[in-house]
């Protein structure tokens, strides 16, 4: 199996595992998976690495504007994942919380909110 395709794997048993009354929040946003962040995503998450991106509008900050946009993307990033975790078990507990994280900010929470939140 591919790199990728691991981390495709465990990003769809991350959802699974996604409780109810999150997964019925979700609305207009797609996961995918990418080899790497782009300059581009690097530069606008000031980070130099990453595991992954939220990109669009938290569901917190949607008003009465907003429709007929494209989704929200979450994007999980294989190459720095399986470099860092190359330990299946290690790689899908990494993976499941890099996907609620990017979840988290859909909800409208910041990377500050988070700091001192656990995702278990």
């Amino acid at each position: 199996m591919t790199p990728a395709a691991r981390v495709a794997r465990h990003v769809r048993a991350a959802m699974k595992l996604l409780p109810h009354e999150f997964e019925s929040r979700l609305e207009n946003v797609e996961i995918v998976v990418s080899r790497r962040a782009s300059r581009l995503q690097r530069r606008a998450a000031r980070a130099g690495d990453l595991y992954g991106l939220y990109e669009g509008v938290p569901l917190a900050h949607r008003g009465s504007w907003y429709g007929n946009v494209t989704p929200d993307k979450i994007t999980i990033f294989w190459e720095s994942l399986v470099r860092d975790f190359p330990d299946d078990d290690a790689l899908a507990e990494q993976v499941r919380r890099t996907v609620y994280h990017e979840l988290a900010h859909h909800f409208g929470f910041s990377d500050e909110e988070l700091l001192g939140l656990s995702v278990e």
